[in-house]
């Protein structure tokens, strides 16, 4: 982070001084720029890179940094307006329009300006990231022989032996593919398995990710409630007798936003209801390697209890790791793995072998336990110092469930609560949050915010942050 506002303003302060070059002209040396603005010769070579990017700059191997020639003609602009009719043309034809709103993943993705604490994101802070491992595991990757080549579309075999050792029961090697991402496998796995206007069973309130991936691909959403034990069977069974759907996508650990997990008498349930509708659960396992300290033994997979296919299953490393590293697994048994692959091969064809080379490194090497319980401590000082903040300075905002595992908490609003205005006035003090309506493919029952814990630098931001989202509320409530 202080590297990239270092890059930032070496690059600023070098646009203000390009009127004393003409067009052509030779900028300072790397050596001399790194003397006069005392910053290293990385920020140096970034800030000319960004420089060049923008068009500024042209960069010769050998020779220097020039400035470059300005445009002689400016860009047409065209008329981009038929486009409208187009575009709304083919939604007339469609059952259900595959409008893509991306607003409710974009919340969690969005570059906040310089002060503002993040409560928003849906990441590890890069102080939580295993940066140092990361960069190890992808240099040795990058010399490993082959590793440049094209790798099997499924997948390197030993990174899905992994991923299936992971996941447990009759999950074996060759029923997982390997994907680039959690979201992109979720992706896959939808289009696979519903066609455009089907009906899709989903937890409510939900991940906004995935209702964009379902609209997108033009199913209809239709919510199953939650609770702190998870899923309702009893809705759930109710939900496939009134829709048809052959379908149903959960996170039965520590579920997004509740953080709830699938209770135990209620897994076998789960898995009979769906089997007796012949529909699939996908299951997205997106926070398994983000318990916390005090978690306990976690319950398996719901894959791992599933002798009969009904479970696709969704894991990921890019979680626990950075949000660049985008290697994930989707695991399958019978006839299906056969559509998933087929779809996955033709929308990316693989996952680079550099990016299957470097996760088999990482948790392969010493650091990926370390990382992990490392993780697992720091997650669980960071939910007790939010929880402990939000009942000493905002008692009147209910937390239905503390987590043991994952990377938020939901706070449920009191009744008649703008959700938006506070959202609003959160920003205007200082502090992103995120949210409810996105989280819910329906009418939500009531005003929730979701505020994340993993995204800040420590402690002392989430104290400060909650002091911030104080003053907002008297402002709102």
């Amino acid at each position: 982070m202080q590297e990239r506002s270092s890059v930032d303003d070496l690059a600023k302060r070098l646009r203000e001084e390009f009127d004393r070059y003409s067009p052509g002209g030779k900028l300072p040396s790397s050596r001399a720029l790194v003397e006069r603005f005392r910053v290293s010769p990385v920020t140096v070579s970034r800030a000319l890179a960004q420089l060049a990017a923008e068009g500024l700059v042209v960069t010769r191997p050998g020779t220097g940094a020039f400035r470059a020639q300005p445009r002689t003609t400016p860009a047409s602009v065209g008329d981009t307006s038929w486009q409208e009719v187009s575009l709304s043309a083919d939604a007339t034809a469609e059952a259900v329009p595959r409008t893509v709103d991306a607003s409710g993943v974009l919340v969690s993705l969005a570059a906040q300006p310089s002060g503002v604490i993040e409560f928003n994101g849906g990441y590890l802070h890069a102080s939580l990231q295993p940066e140092r491992a990361m960069a190890a595991a992808l240099a040795r990757a990058g010399r490993r022989p082959g590793a440049w080549s094209r790798p099997p579309v499924d997948g390197m075999a030993e990174l899905r032996e992994w991923f299936a050792r992971g996941i447990g029961g009759a999950v074996g090697a060759a029923d997982v593919l390997i994907t680039s991402g959690g979201q992109s496998a979720l992706t896959t796995a939808l289009r696979a398995l519903a066609p455009p206007g089907a009906r899709v069973l989903v937890e409510s309130p939900t991940y906004p990710g995935m209702l964009a991936i379902a609209r997108a691909a033009g199913l209809r959403p239709v919510p199953v409630p939650v609770d702190s034990g998870g899923v309702k069977p009893r809705l759930l069974a109710e939900a496939f007798r009134a829709t048809g759907a052959r379908v149903f996508v959960c996170q039965p650990l520590f579920q997004n936003p509740t953080g709830a997990v699938l209770a135990p008498e209620r897994r076998g349930e789960v898995l009979r209801i769906a089997r007796e509708a012949g529909a699939f659960v996908v299951e997205d396992d997106f926070a398994r390697r983000l318990v916390h300290e005090d978690a306990g033994p976690l319950p398996r997979p719901l894959a791992a209890d599933d002798p009969d296919g009904v479970v696709v299953h969704v894991c990921s490393l890019t979680k626990a790791t950075s949000p660049s590293f985008r290697v994930s697994a989707l695991a399958a048994r019978g006839p299906v793995l056969e559509r998933l692959r087929a779809i996955q091969v033709v929308d990316t064809f693989f996952v680079p072998g550099p990016m299957q080379e470097a996760a088999l490194e990482l948790v392969g090497s010493p650091a990926w336990p370390r990382h992990l319980r490392s993780v697992a401590a720091e997650l669980k000082n960071r939910r007790d110092t939010m929880t402990a903040a939000l009942r000493l300075h905002l008692p009147e905002l209910a937390v239905p469930h503390i987590p043991s595992g994952g990377y938020h908490l939901w706070l449920r609003l009191p009744d008649g609560t703008d959700e938006a205005a506070l959202v609003a006035a959160a920003l205007r003090a200082g502090v992103a949050v995120t949210p409810g309506r996105p989280y819910f493919c329906a009418e939500p029952p009531a005003a929730h915010l979701r505020l994340s814990f993993a995204g800040v630098a420590g402690t002392a931001e989430i104290t400060e942050g909650v002091r911030r989202l104080r003053a907002a509320c008297d402002e709102v409530l």
